[in-house]
């Protein structure tokens, strides 16, 4: 079994995924509403759109996907996505390059539970916390 992140857009994934590729490495995979199967149904408006993104990154897979305007897209609430590293360096490296044009809600610092954890919303809206593994230093 695999349980990933499905991320929601308002017509910004293909940015969020481009920006994400280049903060956390692997490669973006993006299929547009207009080269699907349906795009002969698929409103002009929507045709640039993502109808369905992927970006591998090890072994993780995250995704996401522009809404269809249909479905009334009201933000992302109520989840953070999560990275755990084993290197400060690394956790502090991640953190700063997501958090670039977003609002910090807890700074990269140490905790009693990690040399290395903060929390923040990047640029596209997308809640994140970046913790490093207690023992690694």
């Amino acid at each position: 079994m695999n349980i990933n992140t499905y991320l929601a857009f308002n017509g910004n994934c293909g940015e969020a995924f481009k920006f994400y590729e280049t903060c956390l490495g692997g490669k973006a995979e993006l299929m547009k509403y207009g080269d699907s199967p349906m795009a002969d149904q698929t409103p002009p408006e929507l045709k640039d759109k993502v109808m369905h993104g992927k970006i591998q990154v090890g072994d993780q897979v995250l995704m996401g996907a522009d809404s269809p305007p249909q479905m009334g897209f009201k933000g992302n609430h109520g989840f953070t996505v999560s990275i755990t590293v084993k290197d400060p360096a690394e956790a502090e490296r991640i953190f700063k390059a997501l958090s670039e044009g977003g609002q910090v809600h807890m700074p990269l610092a140490k905790t009693f539970w990690s040399p290395a954890f903060g929390m923040f919303v990047d640029a596209f809206g997308i809640p994140w916390m970046v913790n490093c593994e207690q023992g690694h230093q």
